[in-house]
Parts: C-alpha cells; sequence; structure tokens
C-alpha cells in the first residue's frame, strides 16, 4: 500500500520517471531474482551451521 502511494506521488511530480520505473521494475526484479536464491541458499546453509553447533548444548540441557 505505501509503495503504491509512493508511485502515485511519483507520478504526480514526474510522470516520465514514473512510467520507466514501471517499466523497469520487472526487469530489475529478473536481475536481482538470482542474488535472492543465493541468500536463500546461504542463509539455510548458516542455519544448518548453527544447528550442528548448538546440538552438543541442546542434548546436554535436555529436551523441554
Amino acid at each position: 500500500m505505501f509503495t503504491f502511494l509512493l508511485w502515485c506521488l511519483l507520478f504526480v511530480i514526474s510522470w516520465p520517471l514514473a512510467l520507466l520505473a514501471l517499466v523497469a521494475y520487472p526487469f530489475v526484479w529478473l536481475l536481482l531474482l538470482p542474488f535472492r536464491v543465493v541468500g536463500i541458499a546461504v542463509g539455510g546453509a548458516l542455519q544448518l551451521v548453527w544447528a550442528v553447533v548448538t546440538l552438543p548444548a541442546r542434548v546436554l540441557t535436555g529436551l523441554r
């Protein structure tokens, strides 16, 4: 909702820039998609490492 209001404000101030942003948005999204996939993979790998590192402490404290 907030993004839509910002776009409407940009359209009122400078409609050519707003139309350029509207056309360029899908291309920018496609360009950034690989970085999102890499971020998800790295986040999952870091969570796995954290789970392996903290496993002994969780086993010693017992399950609750």
